[in-house]
Parts: C-alpha cells; sequence; structure tokens
C-alpha cells in the first residue's frame, strides 16, 4: 500500500517528518491483514493487554490449533485447551463470543460506515472500541483512524512530543493536523516506540560553518566557547 500522499501531509508536521524518514520503508497494513473476520477479532482480543511478544507466540499458538477448523468446530474445542495455550478464561469467553456472533450476523463491513462498524462490533461482548478500531486499521484499512484508548501511542506521542501530560485539547488538535491521515500516523507512533527510536529536537545551539564564518542560532551566549577554530572541527 502507498503512503506517499500520506507522507506528503504528515511532513508538515516536524516530529512525524522525523518518523517518517526513519520508519518510511518499515510500516504496513498488511501484516495483521485477514479476510476471516471472526479470525481476525479473535487475534485482535488476543492482543489485549499483553506485551507485543507474548501476542505474537499466543497467536501462533491460536492459529496452530484452529488449523482447518470451521467455526462451529472452532466453537466446540474445549476451553481448557484454548487455555493451555496461554489465552485466559475471560479471552476464550470472549473468542467464542466472536466467533458465535459472526454465523449468525451477516453484516457487510466494507458496505457500512466507520462508526456503523464500531457500533456493529462492540455488539459483541469482549470487544471494545480499541478493538473495533484496530479491525477499521488492518482489516478494511481504512487511513483515518486515531484509537484514544491505545496506550502505546500515547506514550509515543508523550516522548515524541516531549509532552509530560497530555490533555484531550492537544491530543485532538495533534488528530486534527494529521487528518485525514491518522492511521499511517499511528503506524509511525506504533513503530516508534517498538523500536524506541524517538524524535529529540536539537536543545543546543546549532552550528554551521560558512565560508569560515560560524553561524550561531539560538543561545548566544555560548558564542564565547566556539572562539576557537579547532572547537568547531
Amino acid at each position: 500500500m502507498e503512503f506517499t500522499d500520506a507522507f506528503n501531509h504528515l511532513k508538515n508536521d516536524e516530529i512525524m517528518s522525523f518518523l517518517i524518514d526513519r520508519f518510511k520503508n518499515d510500516i504496513t497494513l498488511k501484516d495483521r491483514y485477514e479476510t476471516d473476520f471472526p479470525k481476525a477479532i479473535a487475534l485482535l482480543i488476543i492482543e489485549q493487554q499483553v506485551s507485543f511478544k507474548a501476542a505474537i507466540t499466543i497467536k501462533k499458538r491460536f492459529l496452530s490449533l484452529i488449523n482447518n477448523k470451521n467455526s462451529n468446530q472452532i466453537l466446540d474445542i474445549e476451553n481448557d485447551k484454548m487455555q493451555s495455550i496461554g489465552i485466559s478464561h475471560r479471552k476464550v469467553d470472549y473468542i467464542k463470543n466472536t466467533y458465535l456472533f459472526f454465523l449468525n450476523n451477516k453484516t457487510e463491513f466494507h458496505k457500512i460506515s466507520q462508526n456503523e462498524v464500531v457500533k456493529e462490533l462492540t455488539k459483541i461482548k469482549g470487544v471494545g472500541k480499541w478493538t473495533a478500531e484496530m479491525f477499521l486499521i488492518f482489516i478494511l484499512f481504512k487511513t483515518n483512524i486515531f484509537s484514544k484508548g491505545d496506550l502505546a501511542l500515547i506514550n509515543s506521542i508523550k516522548v515524541n512530543y516531549n509532552i509530560s501530560q497530555l490533555s484531550d485539547q492537544k491530543l485532538d488538535s495533534l488528530i486534527k493536523k494529521w487528518s485525514p491521515y491518522n492511521t499511517i500516523a499511528s503506524l509511525l507512533l506504533w513503530k516508534s516506540i517498538e523500536e524506541k527510536v524517538f524524535y529529540k529536537k536539537m536543545r543546543q545551539t546549532v552550528l554551521r560553518i560558512v565560508s569560515g564564518k560560524v553561524l550561531l542560532k539560538k543561545q548566544k551566549n555560548i558564542l564565547k566557547m566556539c572562539a576557537s577554530q579547532k572547537f568547531l572541527q
């Protein structure tokens, strides 16, 4: 999936521009794509409130467990067997709720609005707004989704934008600035926190040497430190 238009828009934000330069070749919407909707949501349920590495391990075990099984056969799997691969008792119930829901629900999710998708999916016990928003991003490929309930996104913003207390007003202003490409902004923020690579604005004087002269931006009081030509080499 091409992100050229999104990158061109987001580069107006200095921090986003930095993240694009670092991660433009490393982000994708396709790594969690799944045509089987109940399976897609089951995998998202597994991801809820667990570490990235733990989720990968458990999802692999789950996919192995349900391999070549239809929805009815998955519903027949003993709860204890699902729990034995690392899925909590509560999440086992949520996953079975999901498969049961899709046995009886024929909604064409590609044809309804984003709000309707969220409203429909959150009818499933165990599927909240975050899970529905991830479904919009990774399954329906909606490009303007930002999940305010995603702790990793919030923490990434706090670190990259140097904001200790992120107010709703400030968050809303960023979401407005990134629109209509909040999904791509989210991918960049997730990648930043996953790789532990963050934007850090230069707090010290920026030096440029032009025709042997030193041009100082900000902190003019440091000029004395730069008097020696050796200091600049």
